[in-house]
Formats: structure tokens, sequence, C-alpha cells
């Protein structure tokens, strides 16, 4: 059986992310759908933001973005031109993990992914996706939807997409039931999965922050192939 999973490009995202990417044969990046908003309206969302651990607390940490007209994809989504939030990100998460236990190695790792030029948000964050990916021993194949040339929307989309990448599972993450028609797979001759992640404390139990960004697993676990998963 072949499986694929499927997520938008997100920012430096969690161990779950990743977890995903590790059951799957496929991971299929989500650039070519709309840029998602937050409920202002404003251009916050997980595309271009994440929660580190600073001081003892869960609190935003990500790139500014230009602001534009909806709907926009996310692949024609930019940072805002002024570079000087790179250092500021990666001075904030200096001192946040300075004396985490896999700092050196865990920075050497991110800082030149924090510290890429580029502006396209997707391109940005499906270059750190990848570099990460690989540097935790994830062997799936990741390809982008706009190498596919889709043409549905919302499950069909999910549905064509994993056709056209030979699978016949169709890995879903735990989120998905409020805006998945799950009996159309089955329909369609595919088989449904559920992730069903559930992270396990990677630090201690009473300094451990659930759905943080794998920048803090990166800090404080030196065996990175050994993943943070429950009982799934």
């Amino acid at each position: 059986m072949r499986v694929c999973a499927i997520h938008q490009p997100n920012f430096f995202p969690w161990s779950g992310y990743f977890d995903k990417i590790r059951r799957a044969d496929v991971f299929v990046i989500l650039d070519a759908v709309d840029y998602p908003r937050a409920g202002s309206g404003g251009m916050g969302s997980w595309s271009n933001r994440v929660k580190l651990a600073i001081n003892g607390e869960a609190r935003w940490w990500g790139a500014p973005m230009v602001k534009q007209t909806q709907p926009t994809p996310i692949n024609d989504s930019w940072i805002a031109g002024d570079p000087k939030w790179r250092n500021k990100a990666l001075r904030s998460m200096q001192q946040a993990y300075a004396k985490a236990p896999n700092f050196k190695t865990a920075f050497d790792l991110v800082e030149p992914l924090i510290l890429n030029p580029e502006q396209n948000i997707s391109h940005y964050n499906v270059h750190a996706i990848r570099v990460i990916a690989e540097a935790m021993g994830l062997d799936s194949e990741i390809v982008l939807q706009s190498e596919l040339g889709t043409e549905a929307a919302s499950t069909d989309l999910l549905i064509e997409i994993t056709k056209k990448t030979g699978a016949d599972v169709y890995l879903a993450g735990g989120g998905a039931g409020g805006y998945q028609e799950d009996e159309k797979f089955a329909a369609s001759g595919l088989e449904l999965r559920y992730q069903n992640f559930k992270p396990i404390a990677y630090r201690p139990e009473n300094d451990f922050i659930p759905g943080l960004s794998i920048i803090d697993y990166l800090m404080h676990v030196t065996d990175w192939s050994r993943f943070p998963e429950g009982d799934a």
C-alpha cells in the first residue's frame, strides 16, 4: 500500500507535521491553495509563524508578511522586505534555547534556514521542511501540489492529489474531521487513515509544552530519529 499525506507549507511546523511525513510514502505540500488568514483578516497564520518556548511560555515567533488581497495562493505570498526580522528571530531563539542540551547541533542546522534570503514564504518554508526532514532521517518523497497540475478543491482535491501520486491510502491529520468528507474516499477507491498523533514529553513533564515548533524538539533531543510519538 502506498500512503499519501498532504499539508500546507507551515513555518517550522510542530513535531506532528514531521510525524505525518514519517508515516507517508509520499508527502504533498499544498503550496497552490489560498494563503490561510487569521480571524482578524491579517496575514498571521501557521504559514508565517509558530510557537516557541520563550521564558517558559508558548509565544508566537515568525516572519512578517506583505499584506495581500484575498484570495492569494501560498506560493504567491511574500515575506516583508525588511531583512532585519531574520536576525531578530535568531536572537530570540538563541536567548530562549541557549541552555538547551542539544543547542549547538540544533542551532547549526536551523540558523541557515532562518537566515535564508528567500522572500517567497512557500519556497522559504518548503526548503526548511525538506532540510529538517532529511536531518531527522525521514526518507519520504516530498512533492509540491504545484508540480501536479491539480484542478479540484476541498476533499476532491485531496482525492485528486492522492491518485496523482499513485497512492491508494490517504493519511489524514487529526483535525481533518471538521471539513473533510470522509465518505468520498471509499467511493473513489481509496483507503482513509487517520494519523492520530499523540505527542509524548521529550523533556521534563513540568517543562514540556505540547504543540511547539519542531525547533523545540531539535533543541532538547540528541537522537532525532527517536521520534516524539505516543501510541498511535
